[in-house]
């Protein structure tokens, strides 16, 4: 089906991006995406036209509030969830994951138990882990050190009658790889157990589908997938009437998604959040009308074509270089690996990489992401961690040139030092 994808127009993609035309080669993609110029323009509207509470009985009050509502169909639409109620809304992907665990709580009795992997976010991990204060057991499922691969068997020999979550990431920040979601959920629902799906690092790539996926939560990040800085949580209906309120005690458990949105959410940059999928059937409408979810996916393939180009470029480059190693698999069967590349410089601090691209005007990024428990596993705490690069479509395959042309310099500089 991507051979049949009409190619992206990056020249007319990257009119529609604030902060692509100030010289330098935005290339940290993973730790925020640049903002839609349209998304933008609907915050700046809101603050003209409608900045005010919602609740009351006058039309500018009423309007507010429908904006909210158009900013939870546009996620529902984003997410491909069966109604807006199933959207929450938080200050970050932190944030709601924080809610949705303090929401369940009370369900866990001692002695249940949580299965988290080893190569999670913390986000989807810290807050969970915090429950063990009450008596929840937390199992760990861990990846192959070799191929940094997870074995379904693995999972299936960690669930037992007591296993009543599992938490997993759709892609890896670090790994870029893909997890097979609906398999896992398979295996999970099998055993009575429920799927948390942490979706950051794979929303701004491919077309999310909660409903393929049977993920009973899934969360992203809107400020890493071409909008403001906002976390968006779904959930299955008949699961969230059983959350416990987190907010005003008037909320009861029939009220969602207010009673897990603890103060209104931000009016302004909700607002802004109908301009991310608008953008997404754009590209992949080409001149006809289709039903807008159609129009979505098809978005997502044309951003798979070319991302798949520019990661290939990255690779042979990567590949070829002595001196650098990759962590994660190089391959990328399906278009399942996104173009979130790390590696390490064999006796090169990270940072030295980095700041050696900073004079070139190129943004990539060292460190350990927030994903610790992926380098405790592999045994990588020196050298300040690795060195990312994570592209977006609105990349071009003459800016991974110019990268890889600064860092072969670059290398070549700090082994001779």
């Amino acid at each position: 089906m991507l051979n049949s994808t009409p190619p992206l127009v990056i020249d007319a993609i990257r009119e529609q991006f604030f902060g692509l035309d100030q010289g330098w080669i935005l290339m940290d993609n993973a730790g925020g995406s640049q903002i839609l110029r349209s998304g933008v323009a609907r915050i700046n509207d809101f603050f003209r036209t409608a900045y005010v509470q919602h609740g009351g009985s006058y039309a500018l009050s009423m309007e507010a509030e429908a904006r909210l509502w158009n900013a939870r169909e546009a996620m529902a639409l984003m997410m491909n969830a069966h109604r807006p109620e199933e959207i929450i809304f938080a200050g970050s992907s932190t944030v709601a994951l924080a809610n949705l665990a303090q929401g369940l709580r009370k369900s866990f009795l001692p002695g249940d138990e949580i299965i988290l992997t080893s190569a999670d976010h913390e986000s989807n991990a810290t807050c969970w882990d915090r429950l063990t204060e009450f008596g929840v057991v937390i199992k760990t499922w861990s990846f192959s050190r070799e191929s940094t691969e997870f074995d379904l068997e693995d999972l299936r020999a960690l669930l037992s009658d007591r296993t009543r979550l599992v938490c997993i990431h759709h892609a890896s920040n670090i790994f870029g790889l893909t997890n097979p979601v609906r398999d896992i959920a398979d295996i999970v629902h099998s055993a009575g157990a429920k799927l948390c799906v942490d979706g950051v690092a794979f929303a701004p790539h491919r077309a999310i589908d909660v409903q393929a996926l049977d993920a009973d939560y899934y969360v992203f990040s809107a400020y890493k997938a071409y909008g403001p800085h906002c976390g968006v949580l779904y959930g299955k209906h008949d699961l969230l009437l059983e959350l416990d309120s987190i907010y005003h005690h008037y909320y009861g458990k029939a009220d969602i998604p207010f009673k897990m949105e603890p103060g209104d959410p931000n009016y302004e940059l909700t607002a802004s959040l109908p301009a991310i999928p608008d953008y997404l059937c754009s590209l992949g409408a080409t001149g006809a009308e289709l039903e807008r979810r159609v129009a979505l996916e098809k978005g997502f393939e044309a951003i798979t074509q070319h991302e798949n180009s520019l990661l290939s470029r990255l690779f042979a480059f990567l590949t070829a270089h002595p001196a650098v190693r990759i962590i994660g698999t190089q391959q990328n069967w399906n278009s399942g690996r996104l173009p979130i590349v790390s590696f390490r410089v064999r006796d090169v601090h990270a940072e030295q990489i980095c700041l050696a691209m900073d004079k070139q005007r190129i943004a990539i990024r060292w460190g350990k992401f927030a994903a610790n428990r992926i380098f405790d596993r592999l045994d990588i705490n020196d050298n300040g961690g690795i060195v990312r690069i994570s592209l977006a479509h609105y990349n071009t395959l003459e800016e991974v040139d110019r990268l890889t042309a600064a860092l072969a310099g670059a290398i070549e500089d700090l082994h001779r030092r």
